[in-house]
Formats: C-alpha cells, sequence, structure tokens
C-alpha cells in the first residue's frame, strides 16, 4: 500500500500509487513510527520543493525520527501547497525565485529565508488549521503556473487556459473560469509574475 505523502494542490496529503516529479518536505518528523501521521501535517514553516534523486543519496522513507518525505506531481503542485524551491539541491531555482521577490520589493537583499517561508507556507497553515478562507477572485489574473480551484476540483493556469488537475497529470486545455479559490499562495505567485517558469508535469502540453 502507498504510504499517505503524495500532495494535492490544496496542501491535503493522500496515499495514492502516483510519486510525481518532485519530493519535499515541512520541516520535520510529522509521521509515527507506523508511518501513519500525525494529528498535524507540519513540524515548521521551512516548506520545500527537493528533486527526486541529489548526489546519490538513498533514503528509506517515513524512518522514525526523520522528516516526513512528500511527493508532488510537478513544481505548481507543491507551489500551490505552500512550498518553495530547496537551496541545497535546486539552488539555482531557489535563487531566481527569491531574486524575483526582490526585485518586486516583497523581500530584501538581506531578509532570511524564514520572511519567505513565513509568507508561503504560513498562508497555506493558515488555510488547513481554519483561520483563514482562501481568496476568491479571478483567475484571469493570475500568472502562469498558478492554480486556483472551483467546484471543489484544481485546476493550473497555463498559456491563458485552465487544466484540470489530478495525481496523474493535467487535463485537456479549457477555458478559464470567471470565478475561483485561489490556491497558490500569494507571495509565489509573485515570483510567478517575474518569469519564474515552474517545472511542470510533460501532461500539460499533450
Amino acid at each position: 500500500m502507498p504510504l499517505r505523502n503524495r500532495a494535492d494542490p490544496f496542501g491535503e496529503l493522500h496515499a495514492v500509487q502516483e510519486r510525481g516529479l518532485f519530493m519535499g518536505n515541512r520541516g520535520g518528523c510529522f509521521h509515527r513510527e507506523d508511518q501513519t501521521l500525525k494529528d498535524r501535517h507540519w513540524t515548521s514553516k521551512h516548506w520545500i520543493i527537493c528533486l527526486l534523486s541529489f548526489k546519490d543519496r538513498k533514503r528509506k522513507l517515513m524512518q522514525p525520527g526523520l522528516y516526513t518525505e512528500l511527493f508532488f506531481l510537478d513544481e505548481a503542485t507543491a507551489l500551490a501547497g505552500g512550498h518553495r524551491p530547496c537551496f541545497e539541491c535546486r539552488r539555482a531555482e531557489a535563487a531566481a525565485f527569491r531574486d524575483g521577490l526582490i526585485r518586486l520589493g516583497h523581500l530584501s537583499a538581506g531578509d532570511r529565508i524564514d520572511k519567505l517561508d513565513a509568507l508561503a507556507a504560513g498562508d497555506i497553515q493558515d488555510v488547513l488549521s481554519g483561520s483563514r478562507p482562501r481568496e476568491t477572485g479571478t483567475p484571469y489574473s493570475l500568472p502562469d503556473g498558478a492554480m486556483y480551484s472551483n467546484g471543489g476540483a484544481a485546476y493550473l493556469k497555463y498559456d491563458g487556459a485552465a487544466r484540470a488537475w489530478s495525481f496523474k497529470g493535467y487535463g485537456t486545455r479549457q477555458p478559464l473560469h470567471a470565478t475561483g479559490e485561489c490556491l497558490t499562495p500569494h507571495i509565489s505567485c509573485e515570483a510567478l509574475r517575474t518569469c519564474y517558469r515552474p517545472v511542470l508535469h510533460p501532461s500539460v502540453t499533450a
């Protein structure tokens, strides 16, 4: 049976066969010794997006006391869930993500990464804990690579159109909805506006 560590664009975790293009974590261990999840699905605001393979490192999943490994269909899914690129295994992407936010004035050059994490993961933690509802708006105003929901389903905005999300990939191109709930945190949407291009599942061009 697959572990319950596959993340959707809402930030929720599921047990499905599909693994996706990226892994990541939420700052530490939130699983039990039997590999089931504790009630709260994070330990800090350091939610990162990592490569599946890096420097030939090998890991056994959900080991006692070690961070809880998560998997994402693609980078857009991970960004929607409050994660940001890892500064170790994806240093160039993480720097581009941060530098774009500096150019827009959302961060200063001397800011610690904690400030970005508070805005990205902190946004989704507020939603998941029930302390804040998601914002409703027009998908037309979102940058490419951002995600929104409509009728309980998640959609990627890509090339001016919507693509329905699933653990297997994206559906066919369809018109954007008139309204929707924004899934991707505001700070990550701002990074996408600075020409940061997330890695998308190949089904998006099918």
